[in-house]
């Protein structure tokens, strides 16, 4: 029960909107203001800056800790082979050249299927966090995780010790698709509304991180001589090492509010709000934050349990949510960006660089880097605005690219050396590419599958979305080897290609979600709004009575014209 405090706080915000009302402008896109500011008022967080939201921050790292974890893996297994030691014990032998060697099916199949590991994890595991909650179940797949990883690490020689290391990938795939689906679940059900894109985003930072840290440990590992089986033990061990970090670090971490409502434990779940904002348990904003959670999950309760049936129901939008969702998925992974984390070292060296090593160490600095700059600028725009300027830079990137491999880098043919002012502008556009990816389509796509489904099928939906960039990732990785070894450099036109199709796709279909609560969110999708228009519409709480929400419904100007 609300305090009388409480009850005066609201009754005061009611007084200010009619004030608000009484002076209102006649411009007929002129909005309210946000209920919320009207609580913020009277709240106790109004003096709050973004310093005060510092344990939010902090406990948001710990969840997307789990993004560092793929990172790592991404990092390392590309330079894997190149290593005489893992050629050693895993690749085939050669008895006319007296050298081990790599297939490129061996190759694929090695990178590969820990992406469909993760596909099938995503699928399987994600509906743990509905079962026994969002920490327990990053808890058990973490778990799921190491095991696999104890099966990589312990490979002996043996005749087929390749097929042992395979079956350690997947089962660490397994456990991460679990990870992949709760961890940027919890990051959009903890972060509050204006810091939800940022805090999401810490999900893809660590994934850079932690590419960039694997390109450090390769850099490192590689100095052991060929008999030494430290050269890959020691990345694989460190991965050992950071699900039980994650594991500790998120038994710090409040469970998600949503979830505790979901579970009938309202005060359990107000504590976790105070935590997280830094209020008393009585404030305005506070309570009513809470009050909007319980109503959204009495609503879904009316509704009855969520099925599989109900996730291709048009009526709710939730079937073009997921559509949009699986598409924007796919769209990520055929933007090209795993063709140089995967087989960066590979790449690298076809461009003739003696250490490609070091070369990938400055791209993971870049990715990093990048991914840092997008905190501060991916909250200040649209999410529909950073997508159409990732596709649109990253096209342009990925055709210099292709053209100069195809063209100019093998100036006499590829049985003679190549070119080094060619390579050296392809590492420059590669550099400008992973920016540009890394600051627009690295994170957009887990902050747009974050908020864009109703808690009651936010799992099944995340599970079936994530499990669609893995079975991408797998695709990709598992034949780039064979598709570079036939069209070398003119792979990228493939991706150019993707990315041309991206922009139009995310023009027409994805609409603007920026500042707006989970709640807000699915009031937009049932309200039929154009994408294109989505941008100026206003939730139904903040309208005056001259807001024209149907203008927002069509569109005089046809095809191409829309875009300009």
């Amino acid at each position: 029960m609300k305090s009388d405090a409480t009850n005066s706080s609201i009754d005061d915000v009611q007084l200010d909107k009619q004030k608000f009302d009484s002076v209102n402008s006649s411009d007929s896109q002129k909005v309210l203001p946000n209920v919320e500011d009207q609580v913020l008022m009277h709240s106790a967080a109004i003096n709050k800056g973004i310093g005060e939201y510092a344990g939010v921050i902090i406990n948001c790292f710990l969840i997307a800790f789990g993004g560092f974890m793929f990172g790592f893996d991404t990092g390392t297994i590309g330079g894997f082979f190149k290593m005489g030691n893992f050629m050693k014990r895993f690749g085939s032998y050669h008895e006319g050249r007296k050298e081990y060697y790599f297939t490129d099916a061996r190759t694929g199949l090695m990178v590969s299927m820990f992406n469909v590991g993760c596909c099938l994890g995503g699928l399987f595991l994600g509906g743990l966090c509905d079962k026994y909650g969002r920490k327990p179940a990053l808890t058990i797949v973490a778990g799921v995780y190491m095991v696999g990883i104890l099966i990589q690490i312990t490979c002996m020689d043996h005749p087929h010790v390749w097929v042992q290391y395979l079956v350690g990938r997947i089962i660490a795939g397994f456990g991460f698709g679990g990870i992949a689906v709760v961890s940027p679940l919890m990051l959009g059900e903890t972060a509050p509304a204006k810091l939800r894109s940022i805090c999401v985003s810490f999900y893809q930072l660590l994934i850079t991180f932690g590419i960039f840290l694997g390109y450090c440990c390769n850099y490192g590992t590689k100095q052991y001589n060929d008999n030494n089986s430290g050269q890959w033990r020691i990345a694989i061990g460190l991965c050992f090492l950071w699900p039980l970090l994650m594991m500790g670090g998120i038994t710090f971490v409040p469970e998600s509010a949503r979830y505790l409502v979901q579970e009938d434990r309202v005060e359990e779940a107000r504590k976790t709000l105070t935590i997280l904002n830094k209020v008393p348990g009585d404030d305005p904003l506070l309570q009513q934050e809470l009050d909007i959670i319980v109503a959204a999950v009495e609503a879904e309760r009316l509704a009855g349990e969520a099925t599989i049936k109900e996730l291709f129901s048009t009526k709710t939008k939730v079937f073009q949510r997921l559509v949009m969702g699986v598409m924007i998925q796919s769209l990520q992974q055929l933007t090209g960006d795993n063709y140089f984390f995967y087989y960066g070292t590979l790449v690298f060296t076809a461009v003739g660089l003696k250490d490609s090593y070091q070369t990938s160490i400055i791209i993971g600095i870049v990715n990093f880097a990048s991914t840092c700059f997008c905190l501060f600028v991916v909250n200040r725009f649209g999410r529909r605005t950073v997508l159409l300027l990732g596709s649109t830079t990253m096209t342009v990137c990925m055709v210099i690219y292709a053209a100069i491999g195809v063209k100019k880098l093998y100036p006499n043919g590829r049985s003679e050396p190549a070119s080094k002012s060619a390579g050296d502008v392809m590492i420059v556009f590669t550099c400008l590419y992973i920016f540009f990816f890394a600051t627009t389509w690295g994170p957009l796509p887990y902050v747009v599958c974050a908020e864009s489904y109703p808690l009651r099928v936010k799992s099944k939906c995340m599970a079936i979305t994530t499990g669609t960039n893995w079975m991408w990732g797998f695709l990709i990785s598992f034949f780039t080897p064979f598709i570079t070894s036939a069209i070398h450099f003119s792979y990228g036109f493939v991706f150019m290609g993707c990315l041309i199709f991206t922009s139009f796709y995310v023009f027409f279909v994805v609409p603007e979600t920026k500042d707006l609560t989970l709640e807000e969110v699915d009031e937009l999708w049932q309200d039929d709004v154009l994408p294109w228009k989505s941008a100026g519409w206003v939730p139904a709480a903040r309208r005056n009575a001259e807001y024209n929400n149907e203008a927002l419904k069509h569109d005089e100007k046809t095809g191409i014209k829309r875009f300009f």
